[in-house]
């Protein structure tokens, strides 16, 4: 995996499609297939399906960026057919591609391509660090496969409090790098002004913006119209598992982990912060 540029076209190009489409106007329906080659009709960006969420297309253009649009129905072309993505049935999602010296890949949970049989690696020196065992558990579920691939060990910290003192001890350089995974990473708030503190080239802090990762699972998968307003000051694990009736937090966690089958069950910001986590380590292991 090498890092590449990621761009998100703007809202007036989306809305474009929408606006000149017409209601009763219907387009033949093309499973989007990670390879698949459109044209975003809206910007004239040529590419190949490189992920599809249903909601967001992501396209590989000819020099290796990658573009994240919204998929609404007749905004790309396939063949010179105005056309509506829709996900890829499951035998199609399933089946495995020849890799080199006659290796097999498959699909991951995350919608990468890795090999089929992945064997043991010595693990790098770098670091993902994540803020608690729930934060690794559902990282290990979806991009698991590509953290083991890359030789990358994921860590639970327990917490930021502490961050700037641990990144000391940990004393990053050249091919021992950093990437943190933080919750509530918006600007103002506690999390943010911790990670501010963390002055490192070979650092990278990365979240997202919600109270827990747990909130990271979209609530439909869940089954659940929206994730409950928690007031400050009450245990927000505990609160959520109170109005939604799902038990203890122990229990709550069981669905939210369940209910992640792969990336399209979670929100863009999670997808996006791993994205650039794992950029980062690619970039690393290409460094001479």
């Amino acid at each position: 995996m090498t890092s590449r540029p990621v761009r998100q076209v703007d809202d007036i190009l989306e809305d474009f499609a929408a606006a000149t489409a017409r209601p009763s106007q219907s387009h033949p329906c093309v499973e989007a297939r990670t390879g698949l080659m459109v044209l975003h009709r809206p910007s004239g960006l040529r590419g190949r399906i490189s992920r599809f969420t249903g909601e967001a297309v992501e396209v590989c253009d000819a020099a290796g960026a990658r573009h994240t649009l919204r998929n609404r129905p007749g905004a790309f072309a396939v063949n010179g057919e105005t056309v509506s993505l829709v996900r890829a049935s499951p035998r199609s999602a399933e089946a495995s591609t020849p890799g080199a010296a006659g290796s097999t890949m498959k699909r991951s949970a995350s919608g990468a391509l890795v090999e089929s049989e992945q064997r043991a690696k010595v693990a790098r020196a770098s670091r993902l660090w994540v803020e608690g065992d729930h934060d690794a558990r559902l990282l290990e579920r979806i991009w698991g496969d590509e953290l083991r691939e890359m030789a990358v060990v994921v860590e639970p910290l327990g917490g930021l409090d502490d961050l700037p003192a641990q990144v000391q001890r940990f004393s990053p350089g050249p091919g021992r790098s950093l990437v943190v995974l933080a919750d509530h990473l918006v600007p103002g708030s506690k999390e943010q002004r911790i990670a501010d503190g963390v002055v490192s080239s070979h650092v990278l802090v990365v979240g997202h913006p919600y109270v827990d990762i747990w909130q990271c699972v979209r609530a439909k998968s869940l089954g659940i119209d929206g994730w409950p307003e928690v007031p400050r000051g009450e245990d927000w694990k505990s609160g959520v598992c109170e109005r939604l009736g799902w038990g203890t937090p122990r229990e709550g966690w069981r669905r939210v982990l369940a209910a992640a089958d792969d990336f399209s069950d979670l929100d863009s910001a999670l997808i996006n912060a791993l994205e650039r986590a794992l950029d980062h380590f690619a970039a690393e292991a290409e460094s001479p």
